[in-house]
C-alpha cells in the first residue's frame, strides 16, 4: 500500500502545483494545434560517489564541480521560457542539481528568499520517487524524509510516502519492476502533459539518474553526460502503453 501511496500523492502535486502555472487560454483555437509539450530529461550533475568510488555512502551530495556543471545549465538550457513543471528524483544529489540549474525558471517560493534566485509565477517542482535511481546501493537509497526536509525546508516531500526510502515494491531494482516504474513515469507524463496544454508553459523537465532513464527511455544504449540533456515528445500507443519519441527522430 505503501508504494501505491506514493504513486499517488505524486499525481496529486502535480495537478495541486498546476494550478499555480497554468495561464489563460488564447483567444483563437487555431493556436491550440501548436507544439504538445516537450520533456526534457536531464541526468544530475556529478556526486561524491561519481568520484570516490564508495558506493557504500548513503544519498551522496554532489562535488564542487557537480554544482558548477548545474550552474551552468541556467545559462545553456535553452527552454526555459517554456517549462511549466520540474519532476526530480528525491535523492539528495538530484534536488540539488534541479536547484543549483533552475534558479530562472522554478518560482521563488523554493528558495530562501534572501537568495534572490526563483521567479515570479515560475514553474512548479514535484518531487517524485518514482524517478529514483534503480540499484538499492546506499549511494542510490534515498535519505530519510525528516533530513530532507531540513535540508530542503522549503520543498515538499508529501509525495514520498510511508515506504520511502524502502526498495521494495515498486521501488524493488528487479528488472520487470523497473519496467513499470518507468511506464507509469511516462503514464504520469501524459495526464501532466494534458493539464499543462491549454499554457504558454507546457514544456516539462524530468532530473533522474543514469541507469533509470535507460528504462524510463526505452534506450539501452543513453548515456548522457552529468547534467546532460535531451528533448522528447509523449506518444501514447495504446490505453496503458506511452513512449517517450526523441525529438526530430521519425515515428
Amino acid at each position: 500500500m505503501a508504494c501505491k501511496a506514493a504513486s499517488i500523492a505524486s499525481v496529486l502535486l502535480f495537478l495541486l502545483d498546476i494550478r499555480d502555472v497554468k495561464t489563460q487560454r488564447p483567444d483563437s483555437t487555431n493556436l491550440l494545434l501548436t507544439m504538445a509539450s516537450q520533456i526534457h530529461l536531464i541526468r544530475h550533475a556529478e556526486s561524491v560517489h561519481n568520484v570516490s568510488k564508495d558506493f557504500s555512502q548513503l544519498d551522496p551530495s554532489l562535488t564542487s564541480l557537480g554544482f558548477e556543471q548545474a550552474a551552468n545549465l541556467d545559462q545553456s538550457f535553452p527552454f526555459a521560457g517554456r517549462v511549466g513543471v520540474i519532476i526530480t528524483s528525491p535523492l539528495r544529489r538530484a534536488i540539488q542539481t534541479t536547484l543549483a540549474a533552475f534558479p530562472s525558471i522554478l518560482d521563488k517560493r523554493y528558495f530562501d528568499p534572501s537568495s534572490g534566485d526563483g521567479v515570479e509565477n515560475g514553474a512548479s517542482l514535484v518531487i517524485d520517487p518514482l524517478l529514483q535511481e534503480r540499484s538499492a546501493l546506499a549511494c542510490d537509497t534515498g535519505s530519510d524524509r525528516a533530513i530532507l526536509e531540513k535540508a530542503f525546508p522549503r520543498l515538499n516531500f508529501e509525495g514520498l510516502g510511508k515506504g520511502w526510502p524502502s526498495k521494495t515494491d515498486i521501488f524493488a531494482v528487479d528488472d520487470e519492476v523497473v519496467h513499470e516504474r518507468a511506464q507509469r513515469v511516462r503514464r504520469g507524463l501524459v495526464e501532466l502533459s494534458e493539464q499543462l496544454s491549454d499554457g504558454e508553459k507546457r514544456d516539462i523537465v524530468i532530473v533522474t539518474h543514469g541507469v533509470f532513464m535507460k528504462f524510463l527511455t526505452e534506450e539501452p544504449e543513453i548515456d548522457l553526460p552529468k547534467a546532460g540533456w535531451k528533448s522528447y515528445t509523449v506518444q501514447k500507443e495504446k490505453e496503458q502503453e506511452v513512449k517517450l519519441i526523441p525529438v526530430g527522430a521519425k515515428k
